[in-house]
């Protein structure tokens, strides 16, 4: 029954074509590739921030190694993911953001430093941190799909990634941010049916054997590996995974940017409610998953805890489904790779090449010149993939150094007038600084995933406190009023 599995995988890549295709004679110049026309309904909007913020570095790396080490204290961070992840995200950042860079013309996260702090510099420093950093999440994230490739069609790991970096491509190179959108709205209809029959089959299975017989067994299971939970160590190492990726959101520039194209205040209230409710179901269904993982195995899988979640699926579900799944993990992995891939690249081309170097470039080269980087981006995520990290270590390295970078300077910039370009400039090198040191402390110590996680939101915490000394030793800002200009007029969307 294989080819089922290949069946189902094979519509999928025609779609995602067939949206390349289409979204392509839409995208007219580089605004439209990057931002589309800002008229995204809360719905599409809503599901663009829940697939980019979810791919197989959730399913396949974070849901395997912390459901392992935590059991079904593990549910926790998904809660997290949909309360301050999403929700809080929504409330405090979508309504200001969207009104700014409608007002300023703003297409990318390093223009919104330069607008706020006037600083040519910071926004061409801003945008060699995203290209730099987000490689290895990038890689992270065709990791955790090739494992699952592999593990159930049978093919080998290197191979997979590729596959999967031709699908990224593809549609995204041909559409851009449009083809984006579309298939992320319809990527995400596929996750909530997958999560949904995932967790109903997995826990009828005969290693789970039902709620009323599952739970007690793993509540067993998790006494017997000495799952303390009134450790210091258990509660730094979990609390530590629930901030980083609950908060690290905040400063990732791929989920800012999905607030520049919504439509109107209106779609924010309804778009705040649908992407809770989309992380709730996603993250929570993910993590509860990986929390089972002791009913299934006596002992980490080869000892790779990325092997996880692929050999529990291979051993509950039927064919269709498992190939339904296989979807699932590849339809958030591609949305959150576009989102990346799209951020990464625009930044480059906008806020250094055709900004700096060749201010005279036509955006017409310009538009080229963004499809070709985001082929070299994807095929040096390809490259570090190979490599074959251990995807927690991958993802929380980079998101760590991106939001330690650009967290505290963004949500201050947002709502604090006398934060300036000098506390701007201590805290995005301070936190970059404070997460590298601690990233190459916890790899020579051996810590795990949820202490490495720890670092990443100590450099976030650091970043801030730098951001608030370096501003009140300085002057106030100058020539920042239009920042903050009354949200009344929204201004044309460009």
């Amino acid at each position: 029954m294989d080819w089922v599995i290949w069946l189902i995988l094979g519509i999928y890549i025609a779609v995602m074509a067939f949206i390349g295709i289409m979204s392509a004679r839409k995208v007219k110049n580089l605004t439209s590739f990057i931002v589309g026309k800002r008229e995204a309904g809360p719905w599409k909007s809503a599901f663009a921030y829940g697939t980019t913020y979810f791919s197989a570095v959730l399913f396949i790396g974070y849901a395997g190694k912390s459901g392992w080490d935590y059991g079904l204290w593990a549910v926790l961070i998904g809660l997290g993911n949909a309360i301050f992840g999403a929700w809080l995200a929504w409330k405090l950042l979508a309504e200001r953001t969207r009104s700014v860079t409608r007002r300023m013309k703003i297409k990318t996260m390093p223009q919104l430093f330069e607008k706020r702090y006037n600083s040519k510099a910071m926004k061409v420093y801003a945008a060699v941190i995203i290209f730099i950093f987000m490689t290895p999440y990038s890689a992270s994230v065709y990791s955790g799909l090739s494992y699952l490739c592999e593990n159930v069609l049978g093919i080998n790991y290197q191979t997979a990634m590729a596959v999967i970096a031709i699908v990224a491509a593809v549609y995204l190179v041909l559409g851009g941010y449009l083809a984006s959108l579309t298939a992320d709205f319809v990527q995400g209809i596929v996750m909530v049916g997958g999560i949904v029959a995932m967790i109903f089959f997995i826990m009828n299975s005969q290693q789970v054997g039902g709620i009323t017989e599952g739970i007690p067994n793993l509540l067993e299971k998790m006494d017997e590996a000495g799952m303390d939970a009134t450790t210091p160590s258990f509660w730094i190492g979990l609390i530590g995974l629930i901030m980083l990726t609950s908060f690290g959101t905040w400063g990732m520039p791929q989920m800012v940017h999905k607030f520049y194209g919504i439509a109107d205040k209106k779609s924010i209230k309804t778009g705040t409610i649908v992407s809770t409710a989309f992380c709730l179901v996603i993250s929570v269904g993910a993590y509860f998953v990986g929390s089972l993982s002791r009913l299934f195995f006596e002992e980490v899988p080869s000892g790779n805890h990325d092997l996880i979640v692929p050999q529990i699926l291979v051993q509950s579900l039927p064919t269709v489904l498992l190939g339904i799944v296989l979807i699932l993990v590849l339809s958030a992995s591609v949305s959150t790779l576009s989102g990346i891939t799209l951020t990464s690249c625009s930044s480059i081309t906008m806020d250094i090449i055709s900004s700096v170097i060749f201010p005279k470039m036509s955006r017409e080269k310009a538009l080229v010149l963004t499809r070709v980087l985001c082929l070299v981006f994807i095929f040096f995520s390809y490259l570090i993939a190979v490599q074959q990290s251990p995807i927690l270590l991958l993802m929380s390295f980079s998101w760590g150094c991106i939001s330690g970078s650009f967290l505290a300077p963004y949500i201050l910039g947002l709502y604090w007038k006398r934060m300036n370009k000098t506390g701007a400039w201590c805290g995005m090198i301070g936190g970059l600084i404070v997460a590298i040191v601690l990233t190459i402390i916890s790899k020579a110590v051996g810590l795990d995933s949820g202490m490495s996680a720890a670092c990443g939101i100590a450099a976030m915490i650091a970043s801030l406190i730098f951001c608030v000394i370096g501003t009140l030793l300085s002057k106030k800002p100058a020539n920042s009023e239009a920042f903050f200009e009354a949200e009344a007029n929204d201004g044309k969307a460009a």
